[in-house]
């Protein structure tokens, strides 16, 4: 009996192991060649309702008055005017048309007013390309359980514990298992250098995590009373959004770490972005309210105030983007009783445009190679879409998901796009495109936030 069962909680551990690939059996071709399935755009509707109709009339009173003359004119006939058909379902492709290997108009004007090249549409696979399993995630619309670190890795937040993905190696291994008694594990973030991680706790705790040494550097206490949902790192200051509606600047090189607050929120801050530039931080809470402030005005001393407080939200706000090509840009997104998407000017304060989505916008990415947004999506579709800016026009929707797609990273090439969803699992969408092959500019130094300290006690 014990070896039966001991069995059975083998197998089933072994079937819940997080970030193991799904390997689903995919197409070859576009075409279902095990099924004969009428291809709608080969046939000749016309046509195939006339010999449904009256064309074996017609084969009745030839075959009558038959001869070998008229049955030789019957064929010509029904070859010049393309009538010898056989059959009134096709099950292949029409054959290519032929292509112009001479210009129809010879003038002279032709050849000096040619069209301008078209660039060409680029291909978005309309499924994802990997699938791992993703148990015990928290299906939480507040949190933030999923990074996509500038090394290349991406790390997951799996209940209590922190796994860390290889893109590169697409190995797995597990950063931390946070105690019980503190809670689970409610955001992490990565660094700029990609190399150290902050995760946020249920217990109003931040912990900082070197993942090449699989170390904790330190904890950072003191800055809310309850959990903390959202992180967002600036070079070295790691500023925190809580349950509290409290948002604290920590400068993680220093004993005495907060350096800066933010009051303005009266409910949960579920959303935490810095701005490219390193100025604007940009806050959306669960009081329907985005916040954007400005670091130039921050004071240690006293509470900072904000640059501007944007109430035109009707449901909590989560999604935050700063554009990547336009400054004081910032797109945001609206919960299940709001569903839209809107974008600010915050040099104004103003309002640029709004969007009804139709549903729960959960998160967004500004594509970096192209004027592309992508959100992600709850109920009823559970989608990922992709958005042409300024026009909004919609390019793509990705399905996939069977539950709210809570939360998005963007690879650091930013064409790959992971999507994890309270359906417990975790998605790759190739829908940014292939990276640029162009000479790529000279990489940035990146600071690293603990390059001063030995030893953070």
């Amino acid at each position: 009996m014990d070896a039966g069962m001991n069995t059975s909680t083998h197998l089933k551990a072994q079937a819940r192991c997080p970030l193991q690939e799904h390997f689903l059996p995919r197409k070859n071709s576009k075409e279902n060649l095990d099924r004969f399935i009428p291809n709608r755009s080969a046939m000749d509707f016309d046509y195939a309702h006339f010999a449904l109709t009256e064309g074996n009339k017609g084969k009745d009173q030839t075959d009558q008055v038959s001869s070998p003359s008229r049955e030789a004119y019957r064929k010509q006939l029904a070859e010049t005017m393309n009538l010898n058909h056989t059959r009134i379902l096709a099950f292949r492709n029409k054959p290519q048309a032929p292509l112009d290997l001479l210009p129809t108009d010879h003038s002279a004007s032709s050849l000096h007013h040619q069209p301008k090249s078209v660039k060409p549409r680029r291909y978005i696979p309309q499924t994802s390309e990997r699938t791992l399993d993703a148990p015990d995630i928290v299906d939480d619309f507040y949190l933030n359980l999923l990074d996509w670190g500038s090394a290349n890795v991406l790390a997951i937040a799996l209940g209590h514990t922190v796994y860390l993905w290889d893109a590169s190696t697409g190995s797995t291994s597990e950063l931390v298992t946070v105690d019980e008694e503190k809670g689970l594990v409610t955001s992490i973030n990565w660094a700029p250098d990609g190399r150290h991680v902050a995760v946020g706790l249920n217990n109003s705790e931040v912990q900082l995590w070197d993942s090449g040494s699989n170390r904790q550097l330190r904890t950072l206490k003191g800055c809310h009373q309850s959990r903390v949902g959202s992180l967002a790192w600036n070079n070295h200051i790691l500023t925190t959004g809580g349950m509290d509606g409290q948002i604290v600047s920590n400068d993680v090189r220093i004993r005495s770490h907060i350096v800066e607050t933010y009051s303005g929120h009266t409910q949960e801050v579920c959303g935490l972005k810095w701005s490219g530039s390193g100025q604007q931080l940009a806050s959306g809470g669960n009081d329907n309210v985005v916040h954007v402030w400005d670091r130039s005005v921050a004071s240690s001393n006293s509470t900072t105030q904000w640059l501007h407080r944007l109430e035109e939200h009707t449901s909590a706000v989560k999604a935050l983007a700063w554009c990547p090509f336009q400054a004081n840009l910032l797109a945001t997104g609206g919960g299940g009783g709001d569903r839209t998407i809107k974008f600010w000017n915050t040099h104004t304060g103003a309002c640029l445009n709004s969007v009804d989505t139709g549903s729960q916008v959960c998160s967004l990415l500004w594509s970096k190679n192209e004027r592309e947004l992508l959100s992600s999506h709850g109920f009823t579709q559970n989608q990922l879409t992709l958005w042409k800016y300024p026009s909004m026009v919609k390019m793509a929707e990705l399905t996939g998901h069977t539950s709210r797609v809570l939360y998005m990273a963007q690879s650091p090439d930013g064409c790959t796009v992971a999507s994890a969803a309270g359906d417990e699992t975790l998605r790759f969408w190739n829908v940014f495109g292939a990276p640029e092959t162009a000479k790529k500019a000279a990489p940035k130094a990146v600071h690293e936030p603990f390059s001063h300290v030995n030893r953070i006690r």
